[in-house]
């Protein structure tokens, strides 16, 4: 039987990545960090939280990180644990280049003594690429970070290319470009949206207070991109991939869809608010997943009108469970109004 280690399990990725190789017959172990109050929702609500093995553990103490090398002796790690809310960033700018970008290092520092047979997987991100762009976007395009969380993602990215040609690491990067899912954060657009979609439509809220609506991504579902991943390790060669769908949506087209799914009119909830404007924004991310297909065999099977549908009616159906009374894992619920929030990145 394989084992993997997944860095990051308690997130969105991590909580696929997990039920994906379970059912592929692997012993699967996840770092997580301890915190006064559990975030394992994800995995309860997958119904795979009592076939894990959990590790308490912290991407910035690289002893404990080989410690949980020690005690699952993988031969596979997906290192997906990192700070990554671009917003977040510019606030956070220090810790999250040390928990997005040096512990990169760190991780493959414990690989290196610990056992350098073991495969290793990097979540990098479409934003190394930033500003500037008006292109679709390949393995060879060129990098221009445009915010703190993009640099240090660019940091795990050259970090993880030095180990595999300096150590003879089977190291990937996944160059992965935005992907979603009913288990994305609510701090993240789409859920975001998705979310507030489903309370406008049952009377539970009136609006949705919004940022950039001319930001244009592509967006893929999460639990195809996690089998990206897998397929990557499995490979005879290590390399590095774009992960997308090769089609780009603005936050605008995204909203109207949503609201659409309900039967409503998005321009009668939706107001932009300068205090979701980032310092630096990224106005256009396409990729080109050309080597991955060719490679790896891997392409996208779910698209963006049907991410749509599956994000509101998920989200959806869940306020529905709770206004009946049903108690489920679930993360909405307590998740604070974001009119409450004070941020620093406003742009004047």
């Amino acid at each position: 039987m394989k084992r993997a280690l997944i860095t990051g399990i308690t997130g969105q990725d991590g909580a696929y990545l997990a039920k994906f190789l379970i059912e592929k017959g692997y012993e699967v172990y996840g770092i997580y960090r301890r915190l006064s109050t559990p975030n394992f929702w994800r995995l309860q609500y997958l119904g795979i939280f009592d076939k894990i093995n959990l590790i308490s553990a912290d991407l910035i103490d690289e002893f404990s990180l080989l410690e949980a090398l020690k005690i699952s002796d993988p031969d596979e790690v997906y290192h997906l644990a990192a700070q990554s809310f671009v917003g977040a960033s510019f606030e956070q700018a220090v810790g999250t280049a040390q928990v997005t970008g040096v512990a990169v290092t760190s991780m493959l520092e414990a690989i290196r003594h610990y056992n350098p047979e073991i495969k290793f997987y990097q979540a990098s991100s479409s934003e190394i690429y930033g500003d500037g762009h008006d292109e679709i976007l390949n393995e060879n395009s060129p990098f221009k970070p445009s915010s703190p969380y993009a640099a240090a993602k660019l940091y795990g990215y050259w970090i993880t290319r030095i180990y595999r040609e300096a150590y003879d690491i089977f190291a990937c990067n996944g160059i992965l470009f935005n992907h979603e899912s009913p288990l994305r954060g609510l701090e993240f657009v789409t859920r975001k949206i998705s979310n507030a979609v489903a309370k406008i439509a049952l009377g539970l809220e009136n609006r949705l207070l919004l940022g950039n609506l001319d930001a244009k991504r592509d967006w893929g579902y999460a639990p195809d991109y996690v089998e990206a991943m897998y397929m990557m390790l499995q490979h005879e060669v290590p390399d590095d991939y774009v992960i997308a769908t090769g089609e780009t949506h603005t936050v605008r087209e995204f909203c109207e869809r949503c609201f659409d799914e309900v039967g409503l009119d998005w321009q009668e909830h939706v107001k932009v608010d300068k205090r979701f404007m980032r310092p630096i924004d990224v106005n256009f991310l396409c990729g080109d997943y050309t080597r991955a297909k060719e490679k790896i065999g891997w392409e996208p099977r779910v698209k963006f009108d049907e991410l749509v549908k599956i994000m509101v009616r998920e989200d959806l159906n869940r306020w529905e469970r709770w206004q009946n009374g049903e108690k489920f894992p679930w993360d909405a619920p307590n998740h604070p109004n974001e009119t409450k929030l004070i941020t620093r990145t406003v742009r004047s």
